[in-house]
């Protein structure tokens, strides 16, 4: 399975720089790790963004959003936003954002 390494170079581009972050081709796709904990990942056209429990409902209101349901079932704290919800920088800033802001509230791995 691809994805779209457009998409991975603007959000490696927002996060360039920043201390912690790596990233690994994982299940098809690529995932951006902060501290040793997932935060985002591209999977096929669409970002996946780990929003946390918390803020899951909330995130899933929000215009091309839907669960993450990779495995079959949709997984709590996890959500895909279609290219239509991240079409603008400001856009995939904010998603960006979400998931490293969630990832940077764990222990670090």
């Amino acid at each position: 399975m691809a994805y779209d390494e457009k998409l991975a170079a603007r959000i490696t581009g927002l996060l360039k720089g920043r201390r912690g972050v790596i990233t690994k081709k994982m299940f098809g796709g690529l995932c951006i790790l902060l501290n040793g904990n997932m935060a985002l990942g591209v999977v096929d056209d669409m970002l996946m963004v780990r929003v946390g429990p918390d803020n899951y409902k909330a995130c899933l209101r929000a215009p091309h959003v839907r669960t993450m349901d990779f495995t079959g079932k949709p997984l709590r704290g996890m959500i895909y936003v279609a290219r239509e919800g991240i079409k603008t920088p400001a856009a995939l800033k904010k998603w960006v954002e979400a998931g490293i802001g969630f990832a940077r509230s764990l222990p670090p791995k």
